[in-house]
């Protein structure tokens, strides 16, 4: 929800998109510390080589700026992981600069630098197997990572490195540099007629890197854009702000909800990431070139001419320089690099990635009630239902209105004897009122956000006059999160979850809609430093909440609107207040393909759009392309006509049933995925370059998309399709169509017809694709059902994949290791399934049923099946000649077995 929907309890929605009230939220050039960077003289760093001292964990130099005086120090610190951590911070600071905290989850392992050559005009640092090196240049300062002796990144190469000092105001004062009539911006900024005193004067930071040989870069979500980022050299920088931009405008670089300042550069042998951990607003200026020979002032070195590359300039208004590289090589250990250093995301308790039925609002517990009834009356599975803020007393959070929701706990037993949960939301906003005593207390106990004259900060929210919690500060984390147990949130249950909207944070009548940047929060920091991690440091603390209700047994589930780098490790996000049209359907495909790549795997759009009323084969269209994206929640703005499944007709009804029927049945391998990206950081949802980076044609694909490495799949985003276009990537590679098992080679465009129940998926040769089979009403069921497996065969008649079972909740899987890892492997003939970790001990009655092989060119004579201990059997099978494809039924496996089958 935004504020552009603000009024009474019963708001009136403006269904016009954000771009006619654009002029609240700020353009590039309006943004004085933009204008100085950009406008500014050029500054000519020296790097002091004598000044290098060599220590266990980096190189240090002295940066020296001759026309300003200014001295910088640089660090250098090449990790195990394979990443450069470059960082540049004031040599003597009048007092510190902020550095962001808590994104990085544990200091990285480093290495030992040895220097490798010295001349007066560069030092040659190396470290472990001389792989990788970093060269150092003395005039103009650049930094080279090079790898054997390839350049593939130039820090500095444009000579845009930028710090402001932090000054003393009150020297500043004396020494006439705070003028009144500041058009600089310098101490005092206004934007219509909001004031922004800046207590440090200007304290903005800026650098730039050349990406050698790259074309292609991705990243910094969240913009409502495509997946390859484009060239800004005409038009706006990506900016990186959080704001509350209701209905926002499409093909924008107007930053969003959330803020991951990083930058994935790929090319068909490498591939490699910035990460500029920095908190404050950010600009990203990105342009692609061809090498111009006289720019080029690296002097020669014996290496291969780059003709490609892009040139990525960070402009930020505080804090340090913190910029991380992330060196690859490959797409894969890129994405592990990152996750090494801002976490992993978090293995979801496997409810949450079924489906989730949302409205702003759900009327009252006979509502929720009939929802959920008619989930059942029409056979559609579902795992969860959403309230919205009206189910609060007054917009008090932690409160429920006693007319609407007189018994939370027992409409929470009814939900939870089918084994389904209830969300609820719980905002960053506080009502100011005297006689509620969370808000006495979080008054009392210093909680709040102060302004800058040091009193409790007010705005304006749902509630009315409202208090923001001041959630950077740990005291105030660990005080939010007891309000999550039993007996301090009376009507919750163990069932209950939580939502965080409104968490960039929204401040109706703020400035852009948001916090002033001269609020001051814990610690002293002002919030211009951190205004990025508000909703993350919310987001955590809910989680935090929730575990702790648990007594450290239960995985939590946590929504938030609003996310920085390291936002995966909490739970999911969602890409805000989108429409009802079909452009903002094609949207969200490279949407959440950016928030995936960018690390924040678990991730969805509202399906249907939240705002306006989809037609029908809109909506059905939506709900094919959300069942194939992470997070699957339906959900739509108060004064929207109501549009659960069952209410536009049978054909729709029926359409939506089997689109929801088969996500539950991929939960399985839904689940494996997320397996995998909580231990080795690969997403879930993956551009077609992730899978096949050596083909140029996928660099620049964002209509479709692998889930996982087996399947690929191609969302109908156009009104009336009766025809799709499918790029079929991999010319050695076989694809098998889901629905009819029609074979395709790779390296091909398709054209495919399509009708309004079908959407194009198709399974790649050499997978193995785990499934449940029948039918269920939410995941509970769901893990009590039987599995099958479908082979698909490569060129070479093998397939590989994996399963992971444990109990879907607790942390049970990473305590007592109790959770069930296999692999299915299939070549000449035999397909196996052994145990794919030792760690793990997890029992369960779970059985392989049936076995689909994709692939067979003829039809075997025998099927043999072997069990460890047990008679070789003979199972009964199918063969379907037309499509090569070999069903064995009736097995009876368990799932906890190694066993073979082997076709003669």
């Amino acid at each position: 929800m935004s504020a552009s929907m603000e009024g009474e309890s019963r708001p009136v929605v403006s269904v016009v998109p954000d771009d006619a009230g654009k002029d609240k939220f700020k353009k590039h050039d309006q943004v004085a510390f933009y204008r100085r960077q950009m406008q500014g003289p050029d500054l000519r760093y020296r790097a002091l080589l004598d000044t290098l001292v060599l220590t266990e964990r980096r190189a240090l130099f002295e940066l020296l700026e001759p026309d300003t005086q200014r001295r910088l120090l640089l660090s250098v610190a090449p990790c195990r992981s394979g990443t450069v951590r470059i960082l540049i911070d004031e040599l003597q600071p009048f007092k510190a600069r902020y550095r962001v905290p808590d994104v990085i989850t544990g200091e990285p392992q480093c290495e030992q630098l040895r220097v490798e050559r010295q001349t007066k005009d560069s030092v040659t640092l190396t470290w472990s197997s001389g792989r990788h090196r970093v060269c150092v240049w003395h005039l103009p300062f650049r930094l080279e990572i090079l790898s054997g002796d390839e350049v593939v990144v130039t820090f500095n190469s444009k000579g845009k490195l930028w710090f402001e000092a932090l000054q003393d105001p009150s020297r500043a004062a004396s020494n006439g540099s705070k003028p009144q009539d500041d058009d600089a911006g310098l101490w005092k900024e206004t934007f219509q007629q909001f004031v922004d005193i800046k207590a440090n004067g200007p304290t903005s930071i800026g650098a730039d890197l050349r990406l050698h040989g790259f074309s292609h870069v991705y990243g910094l979500p969240e913009h409502a854009d495509s997946l390859q980022l484009r060239d800004t050299s005409e038009g706006a920088p990506y900016r990186l702000y959080n704001l509350d931009v209701f209905a926002y405008a499409l093909y924008s670089r107007l930053g969003l909800y959330g803020s991951v300042p990083l930058l994935v550069a790929h090319k068909p042998d490498r591939t490699v990431g910035v990460f500029w951990l920095n908190a404050s607003e950010t600009f990203v200026n990105v342009h692609y070139s061809s090498s111009d020979p006289q720019a080029d002032q690296t002097p020669p070195v014996k290496r291969r001419r780059v003709q490609l590359h892009t040139d990525v300039h960070w402009l930020s208004e505080s804090g340090v320089i913190d910029c991380m590289i992330l060196l690859g090589p490959d797409p894969q250990q890129l994405f592990t690099q990152y996750a090494q250093l801002t976490g992993y995301q978090a293995l979801p308790p496997l409810f949450s990635l079924g489906y989730h039925q949302c409205r702003w609002n759900y009327n009252d517990e006979a509502d929720v009630r009939a929802v959920d009834a008619g989930f059942d009356r029409h056979n559609i599975p579902y795992d969860v239902i959403w309230l919205d803020i009206e189910h609060t007393d007054g917009k008090r959070y932690f409160t429920w209105d006693p007319a609407l929701f007189p018994d939370p706990v027992g409409l929470q037993r009814h939900l939870e004897q089918k084994k389904r949960k209830l969300v609820v939301i719980s905002d960053p906003h506080i009502k100011v009122d005297p006689d509620w005593s969370l808000y006495c207390e979080a008054r009392d106990g210093g909680h709040f956000v102060k302004d800058r004259d040091g009193q409790i900060y007010q705005g304006s929210c749902w509630p009315g006059e409202s208090c923001y919690l001041d959630y950077s500060s740990p005291a105030t984390r660990a005080w939010y999160s007891r309000h999550f147990a039993l007996n301090k949130y009376k009507g919750s249950t163990p069932s209950l979850f939580v939502w965080n909207d409104m968490n960039e944070p929204s401040v109706f009548g703020g400035p852009e809609q948001t916090m002033p940047k001269d609020a001051v929060h814990y610690g002293g920091w002002e919030h211009r430093e951190l205004h990025n991690l508000y909703g993350f440091y919310q987001h955590m603390a809910t989680v935090e909440g929730l575990i702790t209700r648990s007594g450290g047994s239960e995985r939590p589930f946590v929504l938030s609107r609003s996310f920085f780098a390291g936002s995966q490790r909490f739970g999911a996000v969602w890409t805000g207040d989108n429409v009802a049209t079909w452009e903002y359907l094609k949207i969200s495909i490279p949407m959440v393909l950016s928030l995936s790549v960018a690390g924040i795997a678990f991730c969805g759009a509202d399906v249907g759009g939240f705002v306006q009323d989809p037609e029908p084969e809109l909506l059905v269209r939506w709900y094919q392309a959300g069942s194939l994206q992470p997070f699957f929640r339906g959900h739509s703005a108060i004064e929207t006509k109501r549009r659960e499944p069952w209410l536009f007709g049978d054909e729709v009804t029926a359409a939506i049933r089997a689109v929801i029927q088969q996500r539950y049945c991929l939960l399985p391998y839904w689940y494996t995925l997320f397996h995998q990206a909580h231990t080795s950081g690969l997403p879930p949802l993956r551009p077609l370059w992730v899978e096949f980076p050596r083909e140029q044609s996928t660099f620049t694909v964002d209509n479709q998309y692998m889930i996982g490495g087996a399947l690929l799949a191609c969302p109908v985003t156009e009104p009336g399709a009766q025809e799709v276009t499918v790029v079929l990537p991999g010319t050695s590679e076989i694809w098998y169509d889901v629905h009819s098992a029609e074979t395709y080679k790779g390296g091909k465009t398709l054209t495919l017809p399509v009708t309004l129940d079908t959407v194009p998926v198709f399974q790649r040769g050499g997978s193995v694709v785990p499934r449940a089979t029948g039918s269920a009403s939410c995941t509970a069921e769901l893990q009590q059902l039987p599995l099958s497996i479908t082979v698909a065969l490569n060129s070479d008649g093998g397939a590989a994949g994996e399963l992971y079972l444990d109990d879907g909740h607790s942390f049970s899987y990473r305590d007592r290791k109790a959770f069930c890892l296999r692999r299915f492997s299939m070549l000449s003939g035999r397909l196996l399934s052994r145990n794919a970790s030792e760690e793990g001990d997890f029992e369960c009655d779970g059985v392989i049923q049936s076995v689909t092989i994709l692939g067979v060119k003829s039809k075997p004579s025998t099927v043999t099946v072997r069990v460890s201990g047990t008679k070789d059997a003979s199972p009964a099978f199918q063969y379907t000649e037309a499509h090569h494809m070999l069903t064995v039924i009736n097995l009876n496996l368990r799932v906890t077995m190694d066993w073979e089958i082997e076709i003669c």
